[in-house]
């Protein structure tokens, strides 16, 4: 997705899911009819039986990823992506129930702008949790988000190719089973400078209180 000779190439995180199916076999045999079988009292399970514990299904806090393009104000978008349309464009995932991203990005004069808002369901907040960890861990260099969701993590990083500079922030924030990824990064084509740390986080952690809000909203 690569119009504008961008330094910058998007990449695709699409993360789909493998389903495993496993099939057994049971063997069984005649009944044993010796006269040693015959004398013996079958076992009273009864009392076992009622005694056994309930197998009970955990329920999601989070059953399915919201519409990722309508979790940003239309104001929020056009001033952290200026000249981007509000509705952003989705990004096709292999099951939107589990992962589902919009991207906006635009080039207004030299000045460029891109923002991924995704949403990502988990099974159990364990296996979010699991994830987020080891997400955070490839990351290093950031800082903790206090008052977001869970659990919630920024960094920014700068990247310079061919003279041009690019600024990326990203935020993660787990909330109960679900994660959400904000990206957000920016160039200046005329003074091969980026922007500013400060902007790039402050505009990705905005971006990430609107998503974790419109996530909540969703719920149930």
């Amino acid at each position: 997705m690569r119009s504008l000779p961008l330094p910058l190439a998007l990449t695709a995180r699409l993360a789909p899911v493998a389903v495993l199916a496993t099939a057994g076999w049971a063997l069984s045999s005649g009944p044993d009819t010796s006269p040693a079988a015959k004398d013996k009292t079958p076992p009273d399970t009864t009392s076992r039986s009622a005694s056994a514990p309930a197998t009970q299904a955990a329920t999601k806090t989070y059953a399915a990823a919201p519409a990722p393009c309508g979790a940003l104000a239309g104001k929020t978008v056009t001033s952290l992506v200026p000249g981007a349309k509000a509705a952003g464009k989705e990004i096709p995932s292999t099951d939107t129930e589990v992962r589902r991203t919009c991207s906006w990005n635009a080039l207004k004069g030299y000045d460029y702008r891109w923002l991924d808002v995704s949403f990502e369901v988990m099974e159990t907040d364990a296996a979010a949790q699991k994830s987020y960890q080891e997400r955070v861990a490839d990351r290093s260099g950031g800082g903790e988000v206090p008052g977001l969701g869970d659990s919630a993590y920024s960094v920014v990083n700068l990247t310079t190719e061919d003279k041009q500079q690019t600024r990326e922030g990203t935020v993660l924030v787990r909330a109960a089973n679900a994660l959400v990824v904000i990206t957000y990064n920016g160039s200046d084509f005329e003074s091969k400078k980026a922007p500013g740390t400060t902007e790039i986080n402050k505009g990705a952690i905005k971006a990430a209180k609107e998503a974790v809000a419109a996530l909540q909203n969703g719920q149930g």
